[in-house]
């Protein structure tokens, strides 16, 4: 069994719920833009359950650099969109104003090794 793609499957799962919870539950309860701010953070997070499943399961990538971009994007949606979440659901922005853009730098960075990986493959 593949523990990245059972992960990354389960994300998926939750993405939808999170989509759906958005569109039906909370857009009587939240403002224009606090709606708009938590579908960012669910776009986001399927953006990057697709890369993820690329990553593990297509992606001729050594077991090394498919962990490690595994952990850079999980990384990336827990701080990235798990923080818009957080300030969706009352938590003070104050609290926790660098998680979100440390999400951001967490998909960034795994963007960038996995273009240089394509890159070393493409050379090769």
């Amino acid at each position: 069994m593949n523990k990245n793609l059972t992960i990354t499957s389960i994300l998926g799962a939750i993405t939808i719920i999170l989509g759906a919870f958005g569109a039906h539950a909370l857009k009587e309860k939240l403002g224009v833009q606090e709606l708009k701010s938590f579908e960012t953070a669910v776009k986001y997070q399927m953006f990057h359950v697709l890369v993820l499943l690329f990553i593990n399961s297509l992606a001729n990538f050594s077991s090394k650099i498919k962990n490690r971009l595994t952990f850079l994007f999980l990384m990336g949606i827990l701080f990235f969109s798990g923080s818009i979440y957080a300030i969706t659901f009352g938590v003070s922005a104050k609290l926790i104003w660098f998680v979100t853009p440390l999400g951001g730098l967490f998909f960034i960075i795994g963007w960038l090794i996995m273009a240089a990986e394509f890159y070393k493959k493409k050379s090769l």
